[in-house]
């Protein structure tokens, strides 16, 4: 761990921006285990209710979660991620969607706009894995595959707000296409014609093909929750 001593003053800010950094940075892993109270207090240089109260703070902010007796995990990225989990975790799942029908059209239409020959290689290496998963029936490996398609697309707007917006909403996302997933098993939703429109740097055909896409998974959703209810 990349962790320096602590000063004497502020101590308590101070170790929050330096586990905030591990956080970050990437040191500390998405949903992993962060090292014990003990652990950090020794490679900081303070006692363990400094740690502690970093912690506690770390936690409200959604960027921790405690598990009792378990540990600490990292459950967001920035302030930002965490308030956004928060706030999702009482959505309605079709709420969820139509946010993200809004950031996905509008990033199809900036990235055949905007697009380089680099993007394009990750787009279409994106879509590849994403047919090899969807033939591989593990929903899981669709989930991350499909979210990645589309963490492809918005990083080619070259919009550096809206793919940290994008990504700190991934979380949610998860979600939203492991339930769409689930509805849609007889009715996959090809992607071929948003990257084609990509390619083409046809804005509005792009917009068009999201849309549509979009479009089938909100009405599968609607039929589902109408099946359900």
């Amino acid at each position: 761990m990349s962790l320096r001593t602590a000063q004497r003053a502020s101590l308590v800010d101070q170790v929050i921006d330096q586990l905030k950094e591990q956080i970050t940075s990437g040191s500390w892993q998405m949903h992993g285990k962060i090292p014990t109270e003990t652990v950090l207090a020794e490679h900081l240089g303070v006692g363990r209710n400094t740690v502690r109260e970093a912690v506690r703070a770390l936690t409200h902010a959604g960027l921790l979660e405690c598990r009792q007796g378990d540990g600490t995990y990292v459950r967001a990225i920035s302030e930002l991620s965490g308030a956004m989990a928060r706030r999702l975790r009482t959505a309605e799942q079709l709420e969820i969607l139509e946010v993200r029908r809004a950031l996905e059209v509008e990033a199809a239409r900036l990235a055949a706009a905007r697009r380089s020959d680099k993007d394009i290689v990750a787009i279409e290496a994106a879509l590849a894995e994403r047919e090899k998963a969807w033939a591989s029936g593990e929903p899981d490996r669709f989930v991350e595959a499909d979210l990645a398609f589309h963490v492809a697309v918005v990083e080619a707007t070259h919009n550096s707000v809206l793919t940290d917006l994008y990504i700190d909403f991934s979380a949610a996302l998860r979600a939203s296409i492991a339930a769409a997933g689930g509805t849609l098993e007889q009715n996959y939703i090809p992607h071929d014609a948003i990257f084609r429109a990509i390619v083409a740097g046809d804005a509005a055909a792009a917009e068009r093909a999201g849309h549509a896409c979009m479009e089938h998974i909100l009405i599968a959703l609607t039929e589902s929750q109408d099946l359900t209810a």
